[in-house]
């Protein structure tokens, strides 16, 4: 399990690090995207949140990565991880084995570090 653990947790680290850095330095090219997808993603350009979800994405990548701040850096990344997810399921569906992949390493871990989110889930 725990090889299962950190494996995932660096494949992770390493594709939110990797398409972070992407929005900033553009070294992969963009892929093509239905009039839809890109209406939704020149808005998200034009309204410079953009470069906010990608600077999310770069620091819990690298937080993933170097093992610090870990549950942190998971609920912050699920958000972006579902929200990705569901980006490609409605507005560009090809290519989707590997948001699918990123939603069941993002639970699988999520679920392996549950014992560190007790206190989010209590009543007081």
């Amino acid at each position: 399990m725990n090889k299962a653990v950190l494996g995932s947790r660096l494949f992770l680290g390493l594709v939110f690090t990797v398409f972070g850095l992407n929005g900033f330095l553009q070294f992969l090219p963009a892929p093509p995207l239905t009039p839809e997808a890109m209406s939704f993603f020149g808005s998200l350009m034009a309204s410079k949140l953009i470069i906010v979800v990608k600077l999310i994405e770069v620091v819990g990548g690298l937080a993933l990565l170097s093992g610090f701040f870990v549950p942190a850096a998971l609920i912050v990344l699920a958000s972006i991880t579902f929200n990705i997810f569901w980006f490609h399921l409605m507005l560009a569906p090809s290519g989707m084995f590997l948001q699918i992949l990123m939603l069941v390493l993002n639970t699988f871990l999520i679920y392996a570090n549950k014992n560190k989110y007790g206190s989010l889930f209590s009543a007081k």
